[in-house]
Formats: C-alpha cells, structure tokens, sequence
C-alpha cells in the first residue's frame, strides 16, 4: 500500500521535473524565424479563408436551387 501513495505522489513531482527542463531547454526564436512563423500563419488564415468563402459561394447558390429559395 505504501508503494502505491508513494507513486501516486511521485507522478506531480516528476510532471514538475519535466516541465522545467522543458522550459529550461526553450528559447525565444529570432527575429527572422518569428518573421517566417508569422509568415506561415498568415498564409495559412488566407488560404482558409479562399477556402471557405469559395465553398459558401458554391453551396449557397445550390441551396436555393434544391430548396427553391424561401
């Protein structure tokens, strides 16, 4: 029994543990990776957002044309 709450009280510890050499071994990126980060980001938003506005204009004009518009 005694193995078992030691266990269980060993589990945050080590959660602990893992979570500062995480953040110990992380840095800030430079100004030219954030600027390529940012650059994928924004790229992705747009071309969802093609995506989407694309998709509406397709299924909207079908809409109206199976349903026969209200």
């Amino acid at each position: 029994m005694s193995e078992q709450v030691q266990a269980l009280l060993e589990a945050p510890l080590e959660f602990w543990r893992d979570g500062l050499q995480f953040a110990r071994r992380c840095e800030k990126p430079d100004k030219k990776e954030f600027l390529k980060i940012c650059t994928a980001v924004g790229t992705g938003f747009v071309v969802m957002g093609v995506v989407g506005y694309i998709v509406k204009l397709i299924h909207v004009p079908l809409n109206h044309t199976l349903v026969g518009g209200a």
